[in-house]
């Protein structure tokens, strides 16, 4: 049993009782690996995250790492935001509410293991696919240190840059989002760094 899920389950309180059978849901019935990522019990495969357990103010929910592979002829999973490209929910607000959905849980996450078994991958949107906003490629243009800084960046942190700048609506804004960030570019840091 890993200590921190353990931990987890035992403070949990909004969603306690909801969180015991989900636990009790996928130990009893898949062969997965009991792991703590994320702040959060994760189920995972041969060392492959399959479906981790969370919780919200306005539901909890089980999250399948490659949501987006699965079949879903129950129309049930969730993408949590338009940016989220892999992971979907499936959510809960009540004991009842899971009970009644077992055996299709217990099906989604079975399907889970059989995508991870087969090696299948989402496919993730390239750096290329995000558009560079035109306030953002002068800069680029004008300043040799900025574009060698930013295209040193991870993929992961030059989409995340590139999607929060294109996100503003005024050229104004872009514009100040640019200057914002401007240092924390050149130190090779994301968004969140």
């Amino acid at each position: 049993m890993n200590q921190e899920a353990e931990q987890f389950f035992a403070e949990a309180n909004k969603w306690k009782n909801e969180f015991h059978l989900l636990r009790e849901i996928i130990r009893e019935n898949i062969s997965l690996e009991e792991d703590y990522k994320w702040m959060h019990p994760c189920y995972t495969f041969q060392g492959k995250n399959i479906v981790l357990i969370h919780g919200f103010k306005e539901y909890c929910a089980l999250l399948f790492h490659k949501g987006a592979l699965l079949k879903d002829p129950q129309s049930i999973l969730i993408q949590q935001t338009e940016n989220v490209q892999s992971a979907r929910q499936i959510r809960f607000t009540s004991v009842e509410q899971i009970t009644q959905l077992k055996p299709i849980i217990i099906e989604y996450i079975k399907e889970a293991v059989e995508i991870e078994k087969s090696g299948k991958k989402v496919a993730i949107k390239k750096v290329a696919d995000y558009p560079i906003p035109e306030e953002f490629q002068k800069a680029l243009d004008e300043d040799k240190v900025l574009q060698k800084a930013f295209y040193s960046l991870t993929s992961g942190r030059q989409k995340g840059y590139l999607f929060y700048f294109n996100q503003a609506k005024q050229s104004k804004t872009r514009e100040a989002r640019i200057e914002k960030y401007y240092q924390q570019i050149l130190d090779g840091k994301g968004l969140d760094d």
